[in-house]
């Protein structure tokens, strides 16, 4: 038993295990040689499983327990600066709190891994979700991606340190409140041998070493920082590259892989709906009933979205004729993030689709079956939106 404790492999193997959890096996799988953390609903259960693994010696990591995120993150980035695999996890206001050190990790191309469980802003007081509090960080330099199953949010983490490790920039693996954190689900754990194939120990080229001397962090005049604002954005570009990379290699060992985006039964759509997170799953259930009753729906599920893909999210939806975004965030007086996206990538395109943009389940509420056919239906029946914002869900 106590030999079992100490050891890895204890738990590889299909279990039934919440988000949460499955965020938690995913980082001592990575080998994580740094975890810093501050507990938040709905992410806490994260962090306490983390902590007990590192009690029990079955991660040999160091468990920083800090007074607050803006320190959790503070930890995160001097940890990195030394060459750790480093990694914290948190929530809404506690995003909000980390985000001048958010700033900070990704210009410092730190390869930090974060789960964010999405959990919606407030007042007023909630502890469900919607994507406002990772969607306010996408202009900071951290790579995004969104779970839609828990399955997903193991292998993402996974994959998350990889990416990270190679083009230097953080990576934020996003999951929904309760819907997966809280929710378990059957979930194939990989084996440890095959991840430590997969994902080799991190050894930086340049990091803080008493054995050679590295300034960090430094005033940066104006002769030099646009030059490093450009690398980072060129880090950002080449990323799709090596995330589409990483998938197909995990594909190959795991026998799963997810792509930056999915699309499903797209061919001959004439209207295709575009979702992010587990709405995607209820949408998919929607599409195969309409479907069986000859209605050409499509479905493009956006699983990363910082840096967002756009040339792959255009060469789906150019021809189509409709296309239905469903956002579960906003930005206040412009509308869904993600139609904005969308919308921004046809810029300068001549063939288009008329896009609809649909905005439902903030603040936790459920986006069922029935929600899914309200968009489904308004989009056939009129030929452009009536409103640049089309409400679904709203108590009368």
């Amino acid at each position: 038993m106590k030999k079992a404790r100490k050891n890895r492999s204890a738990f590889s193997g299909k279990q039934v295990i919440s988000g949460n959890h499955a965020v938690s096996y995913g980082v001592m799988l990575a080998r994580a040689q740094v975890i810093s953390a501050y507990p938040i609903t709905p992410q806490t259960q994260i962090v306490e499983m983390l902590s007990e693994l590192c009690a029990s010696g079955q991660l040999k990591a160091k468990f920083i327990k800090v007074e607050s995120e803006h320190s959790a993150m503070a930890a995160c980035i001097g940890a990195s600066i030394t060459g750790a695999r480093t990694f914290t996890a948190t929530s809404s206001q506690g995003l909000a709190l980390m985000h001048e050190l958010i700033h900070w990790a990704a210009n410092a191309r730190l390869p930090i891994v974060l789960a964010d469980v999405n959990r919606a802003m407030g007042p007023g007081w909630s502890i469900w979700t919607d994507q406002n509090d990772s969607l306010s960080q996408r202009d900071t330099g951290w790579l995004q991606f969104y779970c839609e199953s828990n399955q997903e949010v193991i292998d993402t983490i996974i994959q998350a340190f990889k990416i990270a490790e190679t083009v230097y920039l953080p990576v934020m693996v996003v999951l929904d409140a309760f819907f997966l954190s809280h929710t378990s689900e059957p979930v194939e754990i990989p084996p440890v041998k095959l991840v430590d194939k997969y994902l080799p120990s991190f050894k930086p080229d340049i990091k803080m070493d008493i054995k050679s001397s590295h300034a960090f962090g430094g005033l940066t005049t104006p002769e030099y920082n646009f030059e490093l604002k450009y690398k980072m954005q060129m880090a950002m570009e080449e990323s799709i590259k090596v995330a589409k990379k990483v998938d197909r290699d995990f594909k190959k060992l795991f026998g799963r892989g997810y792509g930056v985006i999915e699309p499903y039964r797209c061919q001959d759509a004439e209207i295709i709906l575009v979702t992010s997170a587990t709405i995607t799953s209820t949408s998919r259930e929607v599409i195969d009933d309409l479907r069986r009753r000859n209605q050409k729906i499509g479905l493009l599920k956006i699983r990363m979205f910082r840096p967002f893909p756009a040339r792959e999210v255009v060469a789906v939806l150019k021809n189509t004729g409709k296309v239905a975004v469903i956002d579960r965030n906003i930005s206040y007086g412009a509308g869904g993030i993600f139609c904005q996206e969308i919308k921004s990538a046809f810029g300068n395109q001549t063939n288009r689709p008329v896009i609809f943009n649909f905005i439902t389940g903030l603040g936790g509420r459920d986006v069922t079956p029935q929600t899914i056919m309200e968009i489904v239906n308004y989009t056939k029946k009129n030929k452009y939106p009536k409103e640049p914002i089309i409400w679904i869900g709203l108590k009368k």
